[in-house]
């Protein structure tokens, strides 16, 4: 199997993304229910996750098709789905690379929310995402944007001074939110370039703590912290990294109750026609 050699398993199933993701599931039924879904549809969601916006997809009375690199995150997802008692979604291992078990032209709509933009190899993910969109049907990617002001772009941003260089050939994630790299990579897949559209959102996360304690979730939880964290006491720098990104999601968080945080964060929404 493929994803045996994809590094980005390992780093998926390293923390527990589960618990970052409670976070997010405001705004992914938020951005769930502007793209346009009707019973029926079929709908694949690739870097699933444990179904932010999955689960959404199929409340709307969409067939739903998850898909992620990370066998805790499906494990995790179809509890979700069983637990309420959904009949028209699945979960399961794949690589966004390499959808080799899915036939051409499967779906109405294909949905990554920060999910295929970390995969490597891009140009394969276009390839496949655009291969199993119907014609007439749309794929839809949220990615987050390099040098961007608000959250994710900064922690990544202050992660990467703490880590060694990536190896050659690496690819920068951060790369999906640059409408130039995106269309380049669509176009090469097979898309018409005018009919590749992008538009700025927000997404928020929510959680019932203070950004104290959803930094502590970061550094506990999320692979890419993880290693950043891991890194940086190697180098005796912990301390150095943990108050420059206290001091991030204390500035960002937008809860005047102490014990909350809701910290907005910008990404590039692309849509891209089939």
């Amino acid at each position: 199997m493929k994803n045996k050699m994809n590094a980005n398993k390992a780093l998926w199933e390293k923390g527990d993304f589960t618990r970052l993701a409670e976070t997010m599931r405001e705004s992914g039924t938020a951005l769930v229910a502007k793209l346009g879904i009707k019973q029926g549809m079929d709908v694949l969601d690739l870097g699933c996750g444990d179904g932010t916006t999955a689960l959404p997809a199929a409340r709307l009375g969409a067939n739903v098709q998850g898909v992620d690199i990370a066998r805790n995150l499906v494990e995790a997802g179809n509890a979700r789905v069983k637990a309420e008692g959904l009949t028209n979604i699945t979960f399961r291992e794949g690589d966004a690379i390499d959808l080799n078990d899915i036939a051409n032209e499967s779906f109405d709509l294909v949905v990554s929310i920060f999910g295929a933009m970390f995969a490597p190899q891009p140009f394969d993910v276009a390839k496949e995402m655009f291969r199993v969109t119907r014609p007439g049907g749309k794929i839809v990617m949220g990615n987050w944007i390099p040098g961007d002001p608000t959250l994710v772009a900064q922690i990544l941003r202050v992660s990467s001074a703490y880590t060694p260089a990536p190896p050659e050939g690496f690819v920068s994630p951060m790369l999906w939110g640059v409408e130039s790299n995106v269309t380049e990579r669509f176009v090469a897949a097979g898309a018409s370039k005018e009919n590749i559209s992008f538009e700025r959102e927000t997404f928020t996360f929510q959680a019932p703590f203070s950004p104290a304690v959803f930094l502590d979730t970061f550094r506990k939880y999320y692979g890419p912290t993880m290693n950043a964290f891991e890194a940086a006491a190697k180098n005796g720098k912990e301390a150095d990294l943990h108050r420059e990104l206290e001091a991030l999601f204390e500035s960002q968080n937008q809860s005047t109750d102490e014990n909350a945080t809701s910290i907005p964060a910008t990404f590039l929404k692309v849509t891209v026609r089939r």
